[in-house]
């Protein structure tokens, strides 16, 4: 089973966190959809037969086309792949997008499963983020989206300066009120290449505060476990039968074909991510060429990537897997590596897998890393 990524890489207007590829001018729209069409056929032997479970679309902002858009590319999908019967189709989406004729008609497409970039429910945060929705859009999309699809997920961000517990626990509130069924919860993080970098340089904005968002994450936790989410990998809380098939995808190591400008994609030991740039990626695949680098993923790497995306599930990292596809040599330095984590009660071990504790959960990502193998010839 394989998954196709298609990224969408527009947007009504730049957020000021964001420092993914998109452009915020629709010129090159027409060309562009041609061309993810065109990849979908240069690629469809990349996968060497993969039955495909899920689609998804990401950005950018998937929600500014129109649905004959989404359907069409859609139907790309199916013209040169081989789907299973009911495939896992997501659209990511913004509420200012998704007023109610779009959802009633996204709602007889093949899209089941919207995930809608709320972000905060707080007018104050909005306008901070940049955001094109208000808070008054971000309930009245949700409120309709429900009514029409069973399959919802909302993203929210934490540790948003000045955002207090209270503030932060109403926006989780929001959701249990709303019966959503996955949520995807992110620190606010400060990129180099962002407004809000350049906003907080100059003293406009206040800097994000790792303690705040400690704080947020374990509230977080604790209120969405008590309502019966299962906090299934570091920054997704699902109910039970809503896991995110995509995303649990990439974290389990299958393969995936990512489609359009700067799309990733794995075959499980080759990575390949295409050109971020527009006007190359189009003027490349109307030439039949494909603009993609290429990488081979060492032993060393694939041990590291493993580590890295199995601790921020609860599937953990499993050591005999380690032993078997990488070498004993692996399996006893994870071992090694990571007992005194064991021992300060971040991680835990029963029988061969590894995962991470509550108390470890924030760290996840400085663990991994810890757990790394490093090449020091």
């Amino acid at each position: 089973m394989a998954g196709i990524y298609i990224h969408i890489p527009f947007c009504k207007q730049a957020c000021h966190y964001c420092d993914f590829h998109f452009s915020t001018s629709l010129k090159k729209k027409e060309e562009l959809l041609a061309c993810l069409k065109k990849e979908l056929v240069l690629r469809k032997d990349e996968l060497q037969g993969e039955v495909i479970e899920t689609i998804y679309f990401g950005g950018g902002t998937p929600s500014i086309l129109t649905v004959e858009e989404i359907n069409e590319l859609i139907a790309s999908v199916y013209n040169n792949y081989f789907v299973i019967d009911l495939p896992e189709i997501t659209l990511e989406a913004n509420p200012d997008d998704l007023n109610i004729e779009t959802i009633e008609r996204l709602a007889v497409s093949k899209v089941n499963r919207l995930s809608i970039g709320i972000q905060s429910f707080d007018e104050e945060d909005l306008k901070m983020m940049n955001r094109a929705h208000n808070a008054t859009e971000a309930i009245r999309c949700l409120e309709h989206a429900t009514k029409y699809f069973e399959n919802i997920s909302i993203d929210l961000i934490y540790g948003i300066p000045n955002m207090s517990n209270e503030r932060w626990l109403e926006n989780v509130q929001r959701i249990l009120d709303l019966n959503i069924p996955h949520i995807s919860c992110y620190a606010l993080t400060v990129e180099e290449r962002t407004a809000l970098n350049k906003l907080i340089k100059k003293g406009v904005i206040p800097s994000p505060k790792e303690e705040v968002a400690h704080q947020h994450f374990m509230l977080l936790i604790d209120t969405l476990r008590s309502n019966d989410y299962i906090h299934y990998e570091l920054s997704n809380f699902a109910k039970e039968g809503y896991y995110s098939k995509n995303n649990s995808a990439y974290w389990l190591g299958k393969k995936y074909l990512g489609i359009g400008p700067s799309a990733h994609s794995f075959d499980g030991v080759h990575r390949s991510w295409n050109i971020a740039n527009n006007s190359l990626y189009i003027k490349a695949i109307e030439e039949s060429i494909l603009p993609l680098e290429i990488e081979t993923l060492t032993l060393h790497d694939q041990y590291n990537e493993y580590v890295m995306t199995g601790l921020r599930t609860i599937w953990g990292v499993d050591i005999e897997r380690v032993s078997i596809k990488m070498g004993t040599i692996y399996s006893d330095y994870l071992v090694k590596e990571s007992a005194h984590f064991i021992e300060e009660g971040l991680m835990h071990r029963e029988g061969n897998i590894l995962t991470i504790t509550d108390k470890g959960k924030f760290l996840s990502d400085g663990i991994a890393s810890d757990l790394f193998w490093v090449d020091l010839k």
